[in-house]
């Protein structure tokens, strides 16, 4: 069982240890599923591979977007593009967006990180 499960949440912004197997290892815990890494902390997240992403998907991104300047969002085993309504929601609300797989996103979002850049991610688990 994962410490993340119930809330789905981490109190703090950590890098990722390892990605795959349908989830994440981060902060010597574990979660299946999709995350959101916020500045709030680790959140579960309910997107799934191949389903189109809506912007109610990103409510928790857009409530911290004052505090967020990139967003990645990791689309999965394969880049898929961000329609136009949520790159031009993302944009409203200050952020450049960036979609990658999902593990070219947490590499990304590791350097970000370690970087202390004003970085958000949005990984859908493969």
């Amino acid at each position: 069982m994962s410490r993340t499960e119930g809330p789905g949440f981490l109190p703090e912004q950590v890098q990722m240890d390892v990605y795959g197997n349908g989830g994440f290892r981060f902060a010597d815990m574990s979660h299946r599923g999709s995350i959101l890494c916020l500045p709030s902390g680790i959140h579960a997240w309910t997107a799934v591979e191949g389903t189109p992403l809506r912007p109610e998907d990103f409510d928790k991104v857009i409530a911290e977007a004052e505090r967020i300047e990139f967003l990645l969002v990791g689309t999965g085993r394969d880049i898929r593009p961000l329609s136009a309504e949520l790159k031009t929601l993302f944009r409203a609300h200050g952020m450049n967006s960036d979609p990658m797989s999902t593990g070219a996103a947490v590499r990304t979002y590791n350097i970000m990180l370690s970087e202390n850049r004003p970085v958000a991610a949005a990984f859908i688990a493969v």
